[in-house]
């Protein structure tokens, strides 16, 4: 090891983090079973194909009302 090697800086949220863990060992598995839940999604290739063909166009100006109708 080098002698002008300085020692790894851990902040405070880090420290925090790490303790954290070590108390809740479970922690980690519930955090993956959370994203699991609400993001890791397989999704139908056909069905986000349909929803591409019906979105509609916006138009130029979005908050101009449609004088006329």
């Amino acid at each position: 090891m080098s002698i002008f090697r300085r020692p790894d800086y851990h902040s405070e949220a880090t420290e925090f983090i790490d303790q954290l863990k070590a108390a809740k060992p479970q922690l980690e598995a519930q955090q993956r079973a959370g994203r699991a839940l609400l993001w890791d999604k397989n999704l139908d290739r056909s069905e986000q194909q349909a929803f591409k063909s019906a979105k509609v166009a916006q138009g130029a100006y979005v908050y101009q009302t449609k004088s006329g109708q």
